[in-house]
């Protein structure tokens, strides 16, 4: 039960982050498609990376009973998508030097505070450049599925082996209860063999 909510809990955060990647990737995809350009590979691998795994988390997250039946599977499978987002976000590691706002001195205006008089302040212009912007929270959702993929391929891991061994116990229980059910059911057929033989001779 532990185990379902940490699960399921770590693959909405996933969806929650990837959702909007998803998107705003589309959007510059879009883009170049619509110049007929290449898409660069710093949007292309993150883009390709972040539908895969927005469609298993999707699936995973909706067939759990499914899914916790193959823990290590899935195991396996959210680490090869911590592999991919560290690809993705090493192609991406430029923008997180790049400064995407810029705030300079603005006009000076005065502010009245009634009977306490006024005073004058400084205005700031703020600006912000929207894809440098979009590229850095692509980046930072990238960064943060790594180790979302990380703790739920971890998860999966630890159920795994535990599945795995409670189900030898269970075989090797069953086997035992089998084997000396079979000896307990020989012996009264062996007495009714040997019973009905001598009736028979009698």
């Amino acid at each position: 039960m532990l185990f379902a909510v940490f699960f399921a809990f770590w693959r909405f955060m996933q969806i929650l982050t990837l959702i909007p990647t998803m998107g705003m990737l589309a959007y510059f995809v879009h883009g170049y498609v619509q110049v007929n350009a290449l898409t660069p590979n710093y949007i292309l691998v993150l883009f390709i990376v972040s539908v895969l795994a927005l469609a298993w988390a999707i699936f995973t997250l909706f067939s759990y009973h499914r899914s916790s039946t193959n823990a290590l599977f899935v195991s396996v499978i959210d680490l090869g998508f911590v592999g991919a987002f560290i690809a993705a976000v090493w192609y991406l590691r430029f923008i997180a030097k790049a400064d995407c706002t810029h705030i300079q001195r603005g006009d000076t205006y005065d502010a009245s505070f009634g009977i306490f008089g006024s005073a004058s302040i400084n205005g700031l212009d703020v600006s912000t450049d929207k894809t440098c912007a979009m590229l850095k929270a692509c980046f930072a959702f990238g960064i943060m599925n790594c180790i979302f993929f990380f703790f739920t391929a971890v998860l999966a891991w630890f159920h795994g082996d535990r599945t795995a061994t409670s189900d030898r116990k269970s075989y090797v229980h069953e086997t035992h209860y089998h084997r000396h059910g079979h000896r307990h059911s020989r012996s009264p057929h062996s007495r009714r063999s040997s019973h009905s033989h001598r009736r028979v001779y009698v």
